[in-house]
């Protein structure tokens, strides 16, 4: 076959697609959007690298702080730096204060001169945020003058909340926070390997994400596949023979693919300028970041046309197409289930070779991994139209309803089978990797082993305020219950044994209580603890009578603190204390610590909140901000969790999310083009006085039924490769019932809404006057 017929018969095709009145036009539109929806997602993926590369360069471009390098000497090219950073409700706030030491000093990335004193620069985000009404407590505690905003190279996202201000007097706090910088950004990037664990779990995202784009672009080519059939048999009643019309067929596909392209170009670039707006699981990003890379772009934009093409010839295998009709044979064959079950079997093939690997017995093969998720899932898309015909063949007498969508699905069990591939294989991928995240989490996951039951904040208390004045400040501050404290430090006996050293603590009897069960106590009381499960140097250390140093603060080069250790000193049995650990050391009420002694206990203390309080974190934060704008009140958790384990979760739900959006838009644009299709028949029924509530309800059968049976294959499956993707992490197989149930209703949910948003097009489809023919 020369080359010349082929561009001939695909453009002949492509007119078809094109000039074949307003049946040609809406298929092309419809096979067009279904595709573009896939190809924006495609795009988006295409551009995550560099929108993530982009992201990492911002943050090393603006890197300060780098207290691991060797502090320049001041000059008039230097600039200290302290960390103001704040948090409002549960958003994190980027600060810096800023304080030049001469007319040369640096610029950190995104500002064009340094703020003045008592002036601020911050991100438009953040500026948005202090103008509103929600942001009144923050501008409490950012009271300073805003003189401009920060450009987009300094920022890592377009909904970052990021602040420069001006201070003066840093210079006393350089070996308290403070740093000096010749410029910024980070001289050392960081090259840490990742995770074994952590690189299957990205590699098993990324395929389980884009598998479902995958099976919709290959259902939208597909679209109006019995109308395109009954114009082939036009073709051969004028005397085209099956090649040319297969070959005819492939170019109307590849017309609506070319044009799914250019649509999906478009949704990609609004979807793209979207997103510089919007902020998804604490993620945001510029547009500028969202750039595909060129070579995944140009793979999209072949893979695309080429699939539609194959997809179409793989669709005709089985039509006659002749020139007096299409004949798909009265009887068809059934489905074959032994070539069906090969894809599953070799994708676990693939995978278990790396069984048992965990994190001690090296890499994951990353093209078995992929390969393999990707048989078990594209197994789903082939055992699926095998059971849907295998069941409805045995569905039985109903009401009407039922019998109507039965026979439907008897005679197009294939078409019905295709609609929720999709949401089949998106559930099978979302329950494995509910089930590998839930089985490796607590790897990634430790306890901090804090009382929340006992305090919920802690704060600091700066150099220069006594602990008790810092603690009447808390405890007049909205929501705060409960304050107490302790000012700690360290003590040593240094001229006879320098490396032995013991924790103190200086506290009321009240605070002292919260550490160790006390025999009596009253101003004035020492008290050594027993039963510590750490730093039990204290017992033999602090005995009666013998002389102990308190540490200097730090970078203090004063002589080092004596102090005599009372005769009458109490023994006390260490508690579990708030922060959850057993300490040692020693215990003084405050008339028992040496006045010149103060400065070497710094304070802590720790508050116990009333949550039915609006915003009673955000009044402690302003206190502590009134107090030392420096300070930075902790909250208080339970467990903290791997910041890439965090981020790659989140980066799961940005793109389940947006996964979700092109399974309803998609199942959507697929439900009106097989309404569109039964047009005349729906309106025969209705002519014929079929009520519309049967065939509302038939519509609803016709997609419940294969939908109920795609949600338990997927759940099969989905257990399937999470377990084998367990076992390939050496992690026990552990079930989160209520997690399975969770996925399989939200695939079932996005049915549904599509249903229902169908019914008004279904409503106007039932009317008589659909059988005119024009």
């Amino acid at each position: 076959m020369s080359l010349r017929q082929w561009s001939r018969d695909l453009g002949l095709g492509f007119r078809f697609a094109f000039a074949g009145g307003r049946e040609g036009w809406i298929r092309t539109l419809l096979t067009a959007v279904g595709v573009g929806l896939g190809v924006a997602l495609l795009l988006l993926t295409t551009a995550i690298p560099n929108a993530l590369a982009a992201r990492h360069d911002r943050e090393s471009a603006r890197s300060d702080l780098l207290f691991n390098q060797t502090e320049p000497k001041k000059g008039d090219d230097t600039l200290l730096i302290a960390n103001a950073g704040t948090t409002f409700r549960e958003m994190d706030v980027r600060g810096r204060v800023l304080e030049p030491e001469g007319p040369h000093a640096p610029v950190p990335p995104g500002l064009d001169e340094l703020p003045g004193v008592d002036e601020m620069v911050v991100s438009p985000a953040l500026k948005r945020l202090l103008e509103s009404d929600e942001g009144k407590l923050l501008r409490d505690r950012l009271p300073q003058k805003i003189v401009g905003t920060i450009g987009e190279s300094g920022l890592i996202g377009s909904q970052e909340l990021a602040f420069y201000r001006g201070g003066e007097g840093l210079a006393a706090r350089l070996d308290d926070g403070v740093a000096r910088l010749e410029r910024f950004g980070d001289p050392l990037p960081s090259s840490e390997r990742m995770d074994p664990v952590l690189l299957l779990l990205v590699l098993v995202v990324f395929v389980v994400l884009l598998m479902p784009v995958g099976v919709f672009v290959a259902t939208a080519v597909r679209f109006g596949g019995e109308r395109r059939d009954r114009r082939l048999a036009a073709l051969r009643l004028v005397g085209s023979d099956s090649r040319m019309t297969r070959r005819v067929a492939a170019g109307e596909a590849m017309a609506g693919a070319l044009l799914g392209l250019v649509f999906g170009t478009g949704f990609f670039l609004i979807g793209r300028q979207w997103a510089g707006s919007v902020e998804v699981f604490r993620f945001s990003a510029f547009p500028s970041y969202l750039n595909p890379s060129p070579l995944l772009a140009l793979l999209v934009a072949v893979a695309v046309p080429a699939a539609a093409v194959l997809v179409t010839q793989f669709a005709l295998r089985g039509v006659v197409i002749e020139p007096l009709g299409v004949v798909r044979t009265s009887r068809p064959a059934r489905r074959r289930l032994w070539w069906r079950l090969l894809l599953p079997l070799a994708g676990l093939a693939l995978l278990y070779p790396m069984i048992g690997n965990g994190r001690e017995a090296g890499e994951f093969n990353q093209y078995l991994v992929t390969g393999g998720v990707l048989l078990l899932l594209v197994g789903v898309t082939a055992l699926l139209p095998w059971i849907v015909e295998a069941v409805v063949a045995r569905l039985g007498a109903g009401a009407v309803s039922w019998q109507l969508a039965v026979r439907r699905l008897q005679l197009s069990s294939g078409s019905a089978a295709r609609m929720v591939n999709g949401i089949a294989v998106a559930v099978a991928g979302a329950i494995a990797l509910q089930m590998l995240f839930a089985g490796v989490e607590e790897d990634y996951t430790e306890s901090t082993g804090k009382d929340l039951t006992r305090a919920q904040m802690q704060v600091g208390v700066p150099a220069g305020l006594s602990l008790d004045a810092a603690r009447a400040r808390f405890e007049t501050t909205p929501g705060v219950t409960r304050v107490y404290g302790f000012s700690e430090g360290m003590l040593d006996n240094r001229l006879t044994d320098p490396d032995r050293f013991t924790q103190v603590a200086v506290g009321d009897c009240g605070s002292l209580r919260e550490l160790a069960a006390l025999p009596s106590c009253r101003d004035g009381d020492v008290f050594v603890l027993e039963g510590a499960d750490y730093d039990t140097e204290g017992p033999a250390l602090a005995r009666p009578g013998s002389m102990l140093y308190f540490d200097p603060p730090s970078g203090d080069e004063s002589t080092p603190i004596a102090w005599a250790v009372p005769q009458d000193i109490k023994r006390a049995r260490s508690i579990v204390d708030p922060t959850g650990t057993r300490r040692g050391g020693v215990l003084l009420t405050p008339s028992a610590l040496p006045r010149e002694a103060a400065t070497a206990v710094p304070g802590q203390l720790y508050l116990r909140l009333d949550e039915s309080v609006q915003d009673a974190r955000e009044h402690v934060r302003n206190t502590a901000a009134d107090i030392d704008p420096f300070a930075e009140p902790m909250t208080w958790v339970s467990s903290k969790q791997n910041n890439r384990f965090t981020a790659i979760r989140s980066g799961l739900f940005v793109g389940a999310t947006c996964v979700l959006l092109l399974i309803g838009a998609s199942l959507l644009v697929s439900q009106l083009e097989q309404l569109r299709e039964r047009r005349k028949l729906l309106s025969s029924l209705v002519a014929f006085g079929t009520r519309r509530r049967t065939l509302s309800l038939s519509v609803l059968w016709q997609t419940a039924v294969p939908i109920a049976l795609g949600l338990a294959l997927a759940c099969a499956v989905g257990l399937t490769l999470g377990t084998v993707l367990l076992k390939m992490t050496d992690t026990a197989v552990r079930v989160d019932w209520m997690s399975v149930l969770a996925m399989t209703g939200m695939g079932a949910a996005v049915v549904l809404a599509v249903t229902l948003l169908s019914l008004p097009p279904l409503l106007r489809l039932m009317r008589p006057d659909g059988l005119r023919t024009e």
